[in-house]
């Protein structure tokens, strides 16, 4: 019985620790979405890192409430997203728009156009911390 409870103590250790080997970006899929990192590269500013990732969300779907320990900018690459920003009435950006998140705000994007849209994110955030906490 012993060896049993010290298994299963064992396979949760080991489960808990892929999990936290799980890049952030990764915990942050959501259905609908896909998140490919591009590049991840410290700053010159101690404790900062720079990471950019490509958006891809599919026709109709809504990439829930969610902040970053950083700043994000926004550069659209196709389609037609809608981004709920804290604090800001609702904007439209097409292919070739920009968008600044400050840090810690609370925003939200739906793809709002007739095909996939994608987005190129660009993270200037504090290193070490999740990059994506979704805001239930």
């Amino acid at each position: 019985m012993k060896k049993n409870k010290n298994r299963l103590a064992n396979a949760i250790i080991i489960i808990a620790l892929a999990v936290l080997s799980i890049p952030s970006a990764a915990l942050a899929q959501q259905a609908g979405t896909a998140r490919t990192e591009l590049q991840r590269h410290d700053l010159s500013t101690p404790g900062r890192e720079m990471i950019q990732i490509r958006v891809d969300i599919d026709k109709g779907v809504v990439f829930p409430s969610h902040k970053h320990p950083g700043e994000e900018i926004i550069y659209v690459l196709d389609g037609l997203l809608e981004y709920r920003v804290e604090g800001k009435q609702p904007v439209t950006l097409k292919t070739g728009d920009v968008l600044f998140i400050p840090y810690g705000t609370v925003h939200s994007v739906k793809n709002i156009g007739t095909t996939k849209g994608s987005e190129l994110a660009t993270y200037i955030v504090e290193k070490g911390k999740p990059l994506v906490t979704i805001i239930k």
